[in-house]
């Protein structure tokens, strides 16, 4: 019955089966898939070593972020319990690098500019003495400073803060008012020893045997549209010869 082998044959090929002896086959297709996964990427293409690494990484900073935020905080905070039984630590950790201060903000912002200079008492390589003139050390700092972008923390600070600290730590008088006007003026005489001997103020063969600060306040101009009128003249805090012992030169200092 040939009808029916028809229909057995169509009915094959409609089913996508074989035909009767595979002559009537088409090409077969073949459907591939990707197998392969997709690269990963940042953390996750790490090893699972340098992923724990990463994560350690990221917890330690993120604790010192919270901790330093919390010292600013409680320095910049209202006295309270935590200060009261904290405040050498808080203290410890904030200065001298991260000191807060809202002078800018100040009702009364600093309208002075102080330089603080020092000249030198010699002795020459010949056994005579002669006295250096003043060194703006003040104004050496400003030239470091100017057209550097990245000028150091000891060039922008290191000076105006050994002044500050002699400042709160004496009367106008220059005497000691407690038991830190000792350090404050060693701190002070060491820095302008250095400071004089890199510029070489002794010269050949010659000794700093004394040296003298003093300080030279000036306004800051008004604006040109303000009608205020300040003097321009500098005013001078002298303060006494100090000697120089061997522990103020360079390598003398514990």
């Amino acid at each position: 019955m040939p009808d029916s082998g028809a229909d057995s044959g169509a009915h094959n090929r409609a089913d996508g089966g074989p035909t009767a002896g595979g002559a009537g086959s088409g090409p077969l297709s073949v459907v591939v898939t990707d197998t392969f996964p997709e690269p990963r990427g940042g953390v996750a293409a790490l090893s699972f070593r340098y992923r724990i690494a990463a994560a350690l990484a990221v917890a330690v900073v993120s604790v010192v972020v919270f901790v330093h935020i919390g010292m600013v905080f409680l320095h910049v905070a209202p006295s309270n319990t935590l200060t009261k039984a904290h405040g050498k630590a808080i203290d410890d950790w904030i200065y001298p690098e991260f000191e807060q201060n809202w002078k800018l903000f100040a009702p009364n912002p600093l309208q002075q500019n102080i330089a603080v200079q020092v000249r030198a008492e010699v002795k020459t390589a010949d056994g005579g003495v002669r006295t250096t003139g003043w060194y703006d050390l003040s104004a050496e700092d400003g030239r470091a400073i100017d057209a550097n972008p990245v000028p150091s923390h000891t060039q922008q600070n290191e000076l105006r803060r050994a002044w500050d600290f002699f400042v709160a730590t004496h009367d106008a008088s220059n005497r000691a008012t407690g038991t830190r006007g000792s350090l404050a003026e060693t701190y002070m005489r060491r820095i302008v020893v250095l400071r004089l001997d890199r510029d070489d103020a002794a010269g050949k063969g010659g000794t700093i045997t004394q040296v003298q600060v003093r300080s030279s306040t000036t306004n800051v101009p008004p604006p040109p549209w303000s009608t205020e009128r300040v003097s321009n003249q500098p005013m001078y805090r002298m303060l006494p010869w100090w000697p120089v012992t061997a522990a103020d030169t360079a390598g003398g200092a514990e």
